[in-house]
């Protein structure tokens, strides 16, 4: 059952974006007056159609579920021989410009689906980390501010921000224009004050990167709570009980959980003095982490580990916004998401991240029954972040795809001639390669995760 709920998850979540993908190449055919011979959901052989209105367009679904694809009036096709009436209509005689608008539809409109389904979650609401920050390391910029431990970001520049994803957006902005950040801050303590960060700090920050990790400013986590303690392990040995909030090791503070999950991991078979507050008492608790993994440890470093769930989450608020705020958010989201996909991209091609990145429909089905499991709003969320991945991998300039199209006719536009139907030829058989093996490398990554 869990295995066609996967199964069910992907089809309803690729299934529509191929047809809006392929809806987009048709409306804009149609607007330029290109006839459409076939609409077809999948590829291959049709196994079901039905042809509709004046055109007698043929709407069919084919057996491959990977894909599809709109089939105009062109008379590159050998199958496709145009009347004398109708060669007005046949897709190589329009200009270049609305060649490229039909050919851009498509990823198009794959962005415009994933900034609707966005702004959507925004107007329903869509749970972010607060922007409230963890203590920062003393050389950063927002610990020379006068930011500390705790703090709350409640405005930057003197726009309201409630989340971290707003008070990146804050930062970048000011990035962008080269000025100051002034930050109103509201402390642990309930007192407020301002920091700036200087114009200089800002102006140098790479705005493609985490800029709030150039900062300094981390999501804030709850204190180092035990959660869980499983049976047998070094916590239930050493007496620690689900509720303990350990708040110091050897005299030193712990700032949250993820500072005692770093001091558990680097004293593996060392005993550990922690400091633990259980109701209204204050223990002291030796514990010894074990080895985790020992049989895998050989010239690395061993890492420990106590056998107990560890509080981490950050502290989550609800973004809600109106119509035109959440149409801006999701415009903005889609463009972040868009770039940082073709800065993986590039980073893939040079060779500086590694090619077990691409992923390929087993992972993708994977992740779309793991998130539709979860809920309605991580579901959708899913679907546009594949929308987005969907218009630009069809952007990318190979021949068969739709930014090899796209090449083909900006060459036309610079040249003033199209390029010769030999060239275009041999381009899309290496396209066709490429793809093949773009492919291969997908499946045999899906399936070495798997294993």
């Amino acid at each position: 059952m869990s295995l066609l709920f996967t199964i069910g998850a992907f089809l309803l979540a690729l299934g529509p974006l191929i047809i809006f993908h392929e809806l987009g190449h048709y409306f804009v055919a149609r607007l330029c007056g290109v006839k459409v011979l076939r609409f077809s959901v999948g590829m291959g052989k049709v196994v079901w159609s039905r042809k509709v209105g004046p055109d007698q367009t043929e709407w069919a679904v084919s057996m491959l579920p990977l894909g599809g694809y709109v089939k105009m009036l062109d008379s590159r096709d050998p199958d496709v021989k145009p009347a004398d009436d109708e060669l007005h209509r046949e897709f190589t005689r329009k200009n270049v410009w609305q060649r490229i608008a039909i050919v851009a539809a498509g990823p198009l409109a794959n962005f415009i689906l994933a900034i609707a389904l966005m702004a959507a979650l925004y107007v329903h609401g869509v749970e972010e980390p607060a922007a409230r920050l963890r203590a920062a390391p003393e050389t950063s910029a927002v610990y020379q501010a006068g930011l500390r431990g705790g703090d709350r970001i409640t405005a930057v520049n003197g726009t309201p921000v409630v989340s971290m994803g707003e008070l990146r957006w804050g930062i970048v902005r000011a990035a962008i224009d080269k000025t100051e950040v002034r930050l109103d801050v509201a402390g642990p303590a309930g007192g407020t004050y301002s920091a700036l960060i200087p114009a200089a700090t800002v102006s140098a920050l790479n705005v493609d990167s985490d800029v709030l990790a150039a900062l300094g400013m981390q999501v804030w986590r709850p204190q180092g709570r035990i959660e869980q303690v499983i049976p047998g392990g070094a916590a239930a040995k050493a007496g620690l009980l689900a509720g303990d909030v350990v708040t110091a090791i050897g005299g030193a503070p712990l700032a949250d959980g993820i500072a005692l999950i770093d001091a558990v991991r680097a004293a593996p078979g060392r005993t550990l003095q922690l400091a633990v507050q259980r109701g209204g008492s204050a223990l002291t608790i030796p514990v010894t982490p074990e080895v985790a993994n020992p049989a895998n440890v050989k010239g690395g470093k061993a890492q420990g580990r106590i056998a107990a769930m560890i509080a981490q989450a950050p502290e989550m608020v609800l973004v809600a916004s109106d119509p035109f705020a959440a149409i801006g958010k999701g415009a903005q989201r889609t463009w972040e998401t868009a770039t940082m996909t073709l800065r993986m991209i590039g980073k893939m091609v040079t060779g500086q991240a590694s090619l077990k990145n691409v992923t390929g429909p087993i992972t993708i089905a994977d992740v779309a029954g793991q998130t539709a499991k979860i809920g309605l709003v991580e579901y959708l969320q899913f679907i546009a972040f594949v929308s987005i991945s969907l218009g630009v991998m069809n952007l990318l300039p190979i021949p068969v795809l739709d930014g090899g199209h796209l090449l083909y006719y900006s060459l036309e536009v610079l040249t003033g001639r199209p390029l010769s139907e030999r060239v275009q030829g041999m381009a899309q058989r290496a396209g066709v390669g490429l793809l093949f093996m773009l492919m291969a490398l997908a499946v045999f990554n899906d399936v070495t995760r798997l294993l």
